[in-house]
């Protein structure tokens, strides 16, 4: 959450014979060339690379461990929230990891005061006790009830502060590795350190800290301790940043006033940190295959940043003051007597002005790569077969006998690492196809970063898959192709599949399927004016193709690939079933900041909550699924509203099915395994007329 800023020197240096010179290029073989010099590379340790091939065992624990990577503290406040705040309030145990000190510029600012004087040290320490007031509460207990101190080692030796803090069953560990914030000259140090091989960071010494000595960190040694972090607790659930920002252009006074990186919708130091953290996801994937030969069981989720200034806010009043009452005991006062030397919070956040910030931040919550929950097929014997990503991968579960809810062991389909959501469309004859976002590389130190779009097919019905197979990008550019959303496919009553995906410009581009396998070009839809991603594609009765995604001014609307009439603006993904009427179909979402849920056709829908919804129609009605205010699932067909009390707590969205015995949820919990949901008063649900 910070600008930029001026860092102390002696906190940078480089290693080597690097001199002051500007570097001029690169080599074809990885030297850099300064001032005429070639220096060769650093010696480093080859680094394992994550297999795509299918087939290898994955642990799952069915045990519950979030785990969240921040840039600075107030990273998970301002953008991971209330997903955080659901998990514990389900009893999830949390361990949250702040990769830099955040001292910026060591002046804790209090409104209407002049600037203290510079303390990096102080600001820093006080930045942590505000994470304790929060997380405090959080918990449900008094903002200033004791933590236990310590000292963590991690691998290589190093060492980082550690705060532990129980209430009952519940539990969270703060852990600040305290990396130094900015560099000389107004660079960001973890910019330099994602991009630099011939760097290293010495760690920033907090006040009032029990870590009494600095360490020094290069490229591969932060992503290498992040790896032990990650072995250490096996996490089921990651939270991240956006490695992968939108591009946005702004004015030189924008990005000052916003604390944006020339070019994209963040601060730098997020898209660094955000990147660090994929890099060691995918790393601990590669050792685990490798080593032991097993995958760990997680789902990972990146949240959006910055982006949240730029687009309309989608968290209704009850929602946002619980999520900035949080931020508010983060930002503390000078005048809280909460027992450190150094400081009661980041005074700049407290006094209420999360709300009254107008850049937004608190106001949203949105995810990198929004999905629609787990792809169900019900299979020939009526047993449900559901497809997700677990461990970076594709995987499968089947419900071991029909209708019990029961899910067999996830089989591994490969492909990874891949980004958290994947698109799906059932061909005429049955078969599955999926659609993923493929790390192709993200290697950092002047090395490729590329996204692709990749396939798997089903190679007969309820069959066994052909290989991966690769569909490339509607981008040309790497960097452009980084900032791709999820594919969205749907099988058109003549047997093509048309596919659909958010492209860096922040419009629709589609390929085409034709019924003997081969694919179109990509191509971009016409009449787009800047979407956001979460698309949601349909067949009407009349066998239109639609396409729907929430804009920044309206809901944009295409039918066969023309733009059709927008729709008042949303804040979230929309929901389209097939209907009546002029465009043939109803379309469920909420307007901005607001818990009413609309219906294009029929008004409100009585539907309270927030989040993004899903809908299906059969001959009996509408059945919409989203969350409630309290973060709880809950469907409503016709006049009849159910609410899932019991059960592992829903990781991001779920799928909605229509089968013969009613409407069937299916979701991934935070024990990283499925959960089925078929509401009546007898399965773990509040029924309400």
């Amino acid at each position: 959450m910070d600008g930029f800023g001026l860092l102390k020197k002696g906190l940078l240096r480089r290693r080597g014979i690097l001199a002051a010179g500007a570097a001029l290029g690169a080599t074809a073989f990885g030297s850099t060339v300064l001032s005429g010099c070639s220096v060769p590379e650093a010696p480093r340790r080859a680094q394992p690379v994550a297999d795509p091939a299918p087939g290898v065992p994955i642990v799952s624990t069915r045990r519950e461990q979030v785990m969240q990577f921040a840039a600075h503290p107030d990273d998970d406040l301002y953008f991971m929230n209330p997903d955080t705040q659901r998990m514990l309030d389900a009893g999830v145990p949390l361990v949250s990891v702040y990769v830099t000190a955040g001292e910026h510029t060591g002046v804790n600012r209090i409104k209407g005061m002049p600037p203290a004087k510079p303390d990096r040290a102080a600001y820093s320490s006080s930045r942590h006790q505000g994470l304790r007031q929060a997380y405090a509460t959080l918990l449900g207990l008094d903002k200033f009830t004791p933590w236990e101190k310590g000292v963590t080692t991690l691998r290589g030796g190093r060492r980082a502060e550690i705060n532990t803090l129980m209430n009952g069953g519940r539990r969270v560990e703060l852990i600040f590795l305290n990396l130094p914030e900015h560099a000389p000259r107004r660079y960001m140090a973890l910019v330099n350190l994602w991009k630099d091989r011939a760097l290293e960071l010495r760690t920033h010494l907090s006040a009032d800290s029990p870590v009494d000595r600095p360490d020094t960190y290069d490229h591969d040694q932060l992503i290498d301790v992040l790896v032990g972090l990650l072995d250490r607790y096996r996490p089921t659930v990651v939270h991240t940043l956006d490695p992968d920002p939108d591009i946005q252009i702004s004015t030189a006074a924008a990005r000052k006033r916003d604390a944006e990186q020339p070019g994209y919708s963040d601060h730098g130091v997020h898209t660094a940190v955000a990147e660090f953290s994929w890099a060691a996801l995918i790393r601990w994937v590669a050792e685990a295959q490798k080593g032991p030969g097993q995958i760990p069981a997680f789902v990972a989720t990146a949240f959006r940043g910055y982006y949240n200034r730029h687009w309309p806010k989608n968290l209704p009043p009850q929602v946002l003051k619980e999520k900035a009452g949080h931020l508010f005991n983060y930002g503390g006062n000078p005048e809280w007597q909460c027992g450190n030397p150094s400081g009661c919070g980041d005074y700049g956040i407290g006094g209420g002005s999360p709300l009254r910030q107008g850049k937004g931040w608190v106001r949203a919550t949105h995810y990198r790569w929004p999905g629609a929950g787990p792809a169900v097929v019900v299979r020939p014997d009526g047993r449900l077969d559901a497809y997700g990503v677990l461990g970076l991968r594709a995987v499968r579960w089947r419900e071991t006998e029909r209708g019990t809810g029961l899910w067999g062991e996830p089989t591994d389909l490969g492909g990874g690492p891949l980004a958290p959501a994947l698109g799906s469309a059932t061909l005429p004859d049955g078969r599955v196809l999926l659609f993923g976002v493929r790390f192709a590389s993200l290697t950092g130190r002047g090395g490729p970063n590329k996204r692709e779009v990749v396939l798997l097919e089903q190679r007969s019905p309820d069959g066994p898959f052909l290989a991966w197979r690769g569909l490339g990008n509607p981008e040309r550019k790497d960097d452009r192709g980084r900032r791709i959303g999820v594919p969205v496919a749907v099988t058109g009553p003549d047997g093509r599949v048309h596919l659909f995906i958010r492209n860096a410009e922040k419009g629709v581009s589609t390929r085409v399927r034709s019924t003997d396998g081969t694919w179109s070009p990509w191509r971009v839809l016409p009449g787009a004016e800047e979407i956001q991603d979460g698309l949601d594609a349909v067949v009407d009765a009349d066998g239109r193709v639609h396409v729907l995604a929430a804009g920044r001014k309206s809901v944009q609307h295409w039918i066969d690939s023309v733009p059709a009439a927008p729709l008042p603006l949303s804040g979230d993904p929309v929901a389209a079933v097939p209907g009546r009427g002029r465009t043939g179909l109803d379309v469920y979402y909420r307007k901005p900041a607001a818990k009413e849920l609309l219906s294009q056709r029929r008004g409100n829908a009585s539907f309270d909550g927030y989040g993004p919804v899903a809908a299906a129609a059969d001959g009996a009605g509408t059945v919409l699924l989203g969350r409630d205010l309290r973060g709880r699932i809950q469907l409503r067909r016709g006049g009849r509203l159910w609410t899932r009390n019991q059960g592992a707590v829903a990781v991001q969205s779920s799928a909605l099915r229509l089968l013969p015995g009613g409407p069937v949820a299916v979701g991934l919990g935070a024990d990283a395994h499925p959960w089925v949901w078929r509401p009546t008063n007898r399965s773990g649900a509040t029924s309400h007329s």
